[in-house]
């Protein structure tokens, strides 16, 4: 291919690296191409509540903007933060391989661990009164803007207080350090892919992610044949499986990237083994579903987990709260 493709990306110091190794890649496959720096919604605004700024893509719709326009050929995404319906005229291309799914929480002493219930390396089992008990009668705040973050960990520890967090990876580590928060809550495959993961930090292996957590994705123009042709080598086909099952379970039970809605798909011995949740806004109900499925069976996985979770009278009475909350 003589053509060089413009990758846009925004300039974060993680997008860049999530653009430089897709970059890398397409190297590998003899494909040239140039890095465009462009400016999200997301990163201009970084005081106001990711919930609070009302729209699905506030990370993405700047980049589909220049993909559009021709500005770009193709945009790199944390896949996330992509909305479950693309723009008309963008189609997806490629989905790499995918880092840790999990959330982590860095944290300022180990004594704010043990009142969280982290006893010799893990996470003790007690019920949500159990815990609220632990830190009832003192101080605790940590920080995060994500609504799913904060409705899971309310649901656990239900007297926190949480406080807006917002900015890159780097902005984010360092208002905590300056803070007198107990900690904050971070996707692990974002401090670890630009190495600042802190030593102060645990793996939340009680919380479920959100759904694509941990992958990159690759859009272009619907009727760019050869960007499309340039870059598909790159998709992951388990990846790619596991996370449409995810976003799909999202798109049926909600539509939107912003809210209480967790997933998980993995695939073990042939199997695609989900997990999804759909919690309230404030952590007072929390609501799962496990389902699995022969991998050559599991393509309406996520849709038929989240219509069974609509069956669920508990889970209409949530999605009701997260509508008025929205409203």
């Amino acid at each position: 291919m003589s053509r060089t493709l413009r990758i846009g990306t925004r300039d974060s110091q993680l997008a860049v690296w999530q653009a430089t190794l897709v970059q890398n890649l397409l190297k590998g496959q003899g494909v040239s191409s140039e890095l465009i720096y462009i400016k999200s919604e997301g990163d201009i605004d970084t005081v106001t509540p990711l919930y609070a700024l009302g729209v699905q893509g506030v990370f993405t719709r700047s980049l589909d903007a220049a993909l559009l326009s021709g500005r770009i050929d193709i945009a790199v995404h944390s896949m996330k933060d992509v909305p479950t319906q693309l723009a008309q005229g963008i189609q997806e291309v490629a989905v790499l391989e995918r880092a840790s799914t999990k959330d982590i929480f860095v944290y300022k002493n180990e004594s704010d661990l043990a009142k969280l219930g982290w006893v010799n390396g893990q996470w003790s089992k007690v019920n949500r009164e159990e815990q609220a008990l632990t830190i009832d009668h003192s101080p605790f705040t940590i920080g995060t803007s994500s609504i799913r973050r904060i409705a899971q960990w309310k649901h656990r520890y239900p007297n926190t207080d949480v406080e807006n967090l917002r900015g890159n990876v780097n902005t984010r580590l360092r208002k905590v350090a300056e803070s007198d928060w107990a900690g904050a809550i971070f996707a692990a495959a974002g401090v670890e892919r630009i190495e600042v993961r802190p030593a102060t930090s645990v793996d939340l292996d009680w919380m479920l992610p959100a759904p694509a957590q941990g992958a990159i994705m690759i859009v272009c123009r619907s009727e760019d044949a050869e960007a499309y042709e340039s870059v598909r080598p790159l998709n992951h086909p388990e990846t790619a499986l596991c996370v449409r099952v995810e976003r799909d379970f999202l798109r049926t039970l909600m539509g939107g990237c912003s809210t209480p809605i967790s997933a998980l798909a993995r695939i073990e011995y042939a199997q695609v083994r989900f997990e999804g949740n759909l919690c309230a806004p404030d952590g007072s109900e929390l609501v799962e579903i496990q389902k699995q499925a022969d991998i050559a069976f599991a393509n309406n996985l996520g849709v038929d987990a989240a219509n069974e979770l609509l069956q669920n009278p508990r889970v209409l009475k949530i999605v009701e709260a997260i509508r008025n909350a929205k409203g």
